[in-house]
């Protein structure tokens, strides 16, 4: 099993990037995902979920502004991260949802700056 985030990067305030997670190693179209964040020295925290099905959820702290999505063709899944704030500010990792204590990627940075 293996995920592997990419697309993070330095962004300004009000900016945009999409991030980006290869899975393999499992069946992709039968398992629920969600992007995960963590500050620095802070727990992760879930950000996004998307099931087998392709429901949708997130916390209220990106809500109207990011958007999970995933291609089952591809083993991707994708977060669309619109009107950054500098608390966005984070390491951003993929995985299962729900999730478990195995696996981790070494995620992907992003950085909300002027």
């Amino acid at each position: 099993v293996q995920f592997v985030e990419s697309g993070g990067g330095l962004v300004q305030p009000g900016g945009s990037l999409r991030l980006s997670c290869a899975a393999s190693g499992f069946i992709f179209s039968g398992y629920g995902m969600g992007w995960y964040r963590q500050f620095s020295g802070k727990q992760r925290e879930l950000v996004a979920s998307i099931t087998s099905r392709a429901d949708t959820n997130y916390a209220d702290s990106v809500k109207g502004r990011f958007a999970i999505s995933r291609d089952n063709t591809k083993n991707m899944v994708y977060l669309q991260m619109n009107s950054l704030l500098s608390e966005d500010t984070a390491i951003y990792y993929c995985h299962w949802f729900p999730q478990v204590d195995r696996y981790w990627g070494q995620g992907t940075q992003v950085t909300v700056s002027r």
